[in-house]
């Protein structure tokens, strides 16, 4: 992995920094080791919002400058103004802020942005063989960003801005919990898919603050050794592996039991056509192995943990044995599902 820029360091912009992923964004940008890579870290906050942005209050002597800036919503040339300066865009937007992540797309042009990370940073969707209605946004988001920002007819450069899509499978803290079959209370794993094989299929998982420091990694690259794709995972682990990890710190014995794919695969695509949740849908992409963030050769999509983590010197990737040994093997295990009804 390159070193960062000698000269001037990039001011990097982060969008969604006070939610669920970008708070780890935000921290990894301001307080890991990586800080020193970074001039400025602006926050974006949207106005009137009831998650306005404060200043985080463990920032170090060292920490790179923060600023925070409002922006109004529906104004492209408002959040222009908020992104004035930065060189790289960071966008950890959720779900519901689509319609933003569009307006976001259209201001970039009229930026000094460089360098654009889009909110993906979970499963690969674009090996996925079936529509989903979030995924199938996010495949949107990226056509039009594709259409705004590389083919920019009014500049001679081949690129305008470079787009990094970065994939860390399933969040780690997350993802060891009954909607995805890991059912800890009852003893219990399901795993999606034939005997043969689906015990030996491996998923890969990254903690939320091993993605916030992988997309600092990237985003302190030169613009041109910035990729197109990045696959990356802290641990990668079959079901069987798993619940054998979580027995040994404490989670007791635990049942795995295998789901027929077809069948399952089948019923899910039937009734969940115009369903937003991911969890149904993610839990027979495990058995198919298109979470598995492992080498290509292996039947793998890849895996960039040296480009991000060389040997492990910038950070200790946290692993499903770090989640077991904190959460004394039984993470999320009592939690009450199906959720009770409002």
């Amino acid at each position: 992995m390159a070193s960062p820029q000698p000269t001037t360091l990039p001011i990097v912009a982060i969008a969604g920094a006070t939610g669920h992923l970008g708070k780890h964004v935000a921290s990894a940008f301001l307080t890991s080791n990586l800080r020193n890579r970074f001039s400025e870290i602006i926050l974006l906050s949207r106005q009137g919002s009831h998650h306005n942005t404060t200043p985080p209050t463990d920032l170090l002597d060292d920490s790179p400058k923060l600023t925070i800036r409002t922006y109004t919503e529906d104004s492209i040339p408002s959040i222009t103004r908020a992104l004035q300066g930065a060189t790289i865009l960071i966008n950890t937007i959720g779900p519901s802020g689509h319609s933003f992540k569009e307006k976001l797309l259209h201001a970039i042009p009229q930026s000094s942005i460089q360098v654009y990370f889009p909110s993906e940073f979970g499963v690969n969707h674009y090996v996925h063989d079936f529509p989903h209605r979030e995924w199938d946004a996010k495949k949107k988001h990226m056509a039009l960003a594709e259409q705004l920002l590389l083919l920019n007819t009014q500049d001679p450069s081949p690129k305008k801005v470079k787009i990094c899509r970065v994939f860390c499978g399933l969040f780690l803290e997350d993802s060891i919990g009954p909607w995805f079959g890991f059912d800890t209370k009852r003893g219990r794993y399901e795993c999606v898919g034939s005997s043969s094989s689906s015990s030996e299929v491996k998923v890969s998982f990254t903690s939320l603050g091993d993605v916030g420091r992988c997309v600092a990694a990237l985003a302190s690259l030169g613009r041109d050794e910035v990729p197109e794709v990045v696959h990356v995972a802290g641990d990668s682990r079959s079901v069987k592996e798993i619940a054998e990890v979580m027995g040994e710190f404490g989670g007791g014995e635990i049942d795995v039991v295998e789901i027929g794919l077809e069948g399952y695969k089948r019923e899910v695509l039937e009734g969940m056509k115009e369903s937003w949740d991911p969890a149904p849908f993610l839990r027979f992409l495990m058995g198919e192995g298109k979470i598995m963030h492992t080498a290509r050769d292996g039947g793998g999509l890849g895996v960039d943990r040296e480009l991000v983590n060389p040997g492990e010197r910038l950070w200790k990737w946290e692993t499903l044995r770090d989640l077991a040994r904190r959460e004394a093997g039984r993470p999320w295990g009592d939690y009450v599902w199906p959720p009770m009804k409002q």
